[in-house]
């Protein structure tokens, strides 16, 4: 009995320090845990920290202070959100549209040509946001490149698109638009030429192949296209200041003006909290319909 029980004793030890060994897979991400902990969820935590603390101060109090909260759902400030939702919508909707043929040429049609596509989409991303949406500053503006041209050449006087929501979701959809169009490239060319030429075969039409068959298979690259357009899109805030002139107040203005004129941390804390809490709401939702190991290529065999 006792040899057993020693035997047993040792088993037991020896699953001890299986289990307190790390894996090699974690060790190899404990670099990138560690940097995403300070560079990630240390700011989080200091954003969440101080959205409790009482306004215009910079001070812990116990127990934490909810007035910020209310302060934002007694106020304006839904006004402000609910734009930005509407913009950013719209900026997704619109996007859905304009990439979805170009998607499918990259996919499926254009071959060598694709390539070529990527460039021009990719090249305007190295240059700044905020001085490509001053060049379209120059081209809309009244008197400017598009509408001057129009005067001189064809002698119409029309007034400035700027200042205005068109302008904004103009900005929005430019901006933004590459953070749809590969997503969804990559979705389209997951659909299988095979099963599109079979389905035609069995004498479907071009409008039920891209609803049955196309849509749904492309759905997780249109999904995270979305996903992304739409996040982005709803914090955005150079295109609001430079292309809308202040004429559409977003919520990424509230928080700014928080911040900076109004020197009140706690009440811009509070309105950056309830901003990441909708979004990533909105993310861990859209991730549950998205099989991340299939577009990774990471399935397994069943």
């Amino acid at each position: 009995m006792a040899t057993i029980s020693q035997s047993l004793s040792k088993a037991d030890a020896q699953t001890a320090r299986g289990r307190l060994r790390l894996s090699p897979g974690l060790l190899t991400a404990l670099p990138v845990l560690i940097f995403l902990a300070l560079a990630f969820a240390a700011p989080l935590l200091a954003v969440l920290g101080y959205s409790f603390m009482p306004e215009g101060t910079f001070d812990f109090t116990f127990p934490p202070t909810l007035e910020n909260y209310f302060a934002i759902f007694s106020g304006s400030y839904y006004i402000s959100f609910a734009k930005s939702l509407g913009l950013a919508l719209a900026t997704v909707a619109l996007l859905m549209l304009i990439c979805w043929p170009i998607a499918y040429g990259m996919a499926k049609l254009f071959g060598r040509w694709a390539n070529l596509m990527t460039l021009a989409v990719v090249i305007p991303l190295f240059v700044s946001e905020n001085i490509r949406l001053f060049g379209w500053v120059l081209f809309l503006i009244k008197g400017g490149v598009f509408l001057g041209g129009l005067k001189a050449w064809l002698g119409i006087d029309a007034e400035s698109m700027l200042y205005d929501v068109p302008a904004i979701i103009l900005g929005l959809v430019y901006v933004y638009l590459p953070f749809t169009l590969f997503p969804m490239v990559l979705g389209i060319s997951m659909v299988s030429r095979e099963v599109t030429e079979a389905a035609f075969d069995m004498g479907a039409s071009r409008w039920q192949v891209f609803r049955e068959i196309e849509l749904p298979l492309a759905m997780p690259g249109i999904l995270i296209g979305g996903l992304l357009t739409f996040i982005l899109s709803l914090g955005s805030l150079a295109e609001s200041k430079i292309l809308g002139g202040q004429a559409v107040i977003m919520i990424a203005d509230e928080i700014e003006t928080a911040f900076t004129f109004g020197q009140n941390w706690p009440l811009g804390s509070a309105l950056s909290v309830i901003l990441i809490l909708f979004s990533g709401t909105l993310v861990l939702t859209l991730l549950n319909w998205v099989d991340l190991d299939r577009i990774l290529g990471r399935g397994g065999n069943d």
